[in-house]
C-alpha cells in the first residue's frame, strides 16, 4: 500500500534516473556508479515509505538482488554484459518483491533481445568492423519503468470514478 505522496515521489525520482541512464547509455555505453548506488540506497527508504516489513519482505528482496548480481555478474565474466548493466539490475531488484525481479528479468530480456536485434542491423547495415555495442542498460530502465507503471497504475486498481 501506497504511503502518500512521498513513496510516489520516491518512484518518480527512480523513474526519472532510469530515463537518463538509458539516454546516457545511449550515448557513452556507460551506467554511473553513482547512480547505481543511488538507486541502492534509496531502496530502503521506498521500503520505509511502503511499509514493507524488514522481515521477510525487505529481506527477500536483499537476497534476490544477490542472486540477480551473482547470475549476471556471470553474464560479465563471458563477455555478454557491462558492468554497470550488473549493478543496475540488482540496484533494481531492491525495489521490488521477487516475483516482480523475475518479471524485470523477463521484460529486460525481450527489450534486451529487441534492442540487439535493432542494433546488429545498424551495425551490418552501415557495414561497420567489429562486434556491436549494446547499450543494455536501456533494455534493463525499460523493464524498471514497466515495473514502476504497473505499481502506479495498480493504485487506481481498487478505486471506482464514484469514490
Amino acid at each position: 500500500m501506497m504511503n502518500g505522496g512521498f513513496t510516489l515521489a520516491l518512484m518518480a525520482l527512480l523513474a526519472a534516473m532510469l530515463v537518463w541512464i538509458a539516454i546516457v547509455d545511449v550515448k557513452t555505453y556507460t551506467i554511473s556508479n553513482g547512480l547505481n548506488i543511488a538507486i541502492a540506497l534509496l531502496a530502503p527508504l521506498y521500503w520505509w515509505s511502503a511499509g514493507v516489513p524488514l522481515w521477510p519482505n525487505a529481506g527477500m528482496q536483499v537476497g534476490m538482488a544477490i542472486l540477480v548480481f551473482l547470475l549476471f555478474a556471470g553474464a560479465f565474466y563471458l563477455n555478454a554484459m557491462g558492468g554497470g548493466d550488473v549493478k543496475l539490475a540488482a540496484a533494481l531488484a531492491l525495489w521490488f518483491p521477487p516475483i516482480d525481479t523475475v518479471r524485470l528479468i523477463v521484460v529486460m530480456s525481450l527489450v534486451g533481445g529487441l534492442l540487439t536485434l535493432l542494433v546488429v542491423g545498424i551495425h551490418r547495415a552501415r557495414k561497420k568492423e567489429g562486434r556491436p555495442e549494446i547499450p543494455y542498460g536501456v533494455a534493463i530502465a525499460a523493464g524498471g519503468l514497466w515495473l514502476l507503471a504497473q505499481r502506479f497504475l495498480n493504485q487506481f486498481a481498487g478505486m471506482s470514478l464514484g469514490n
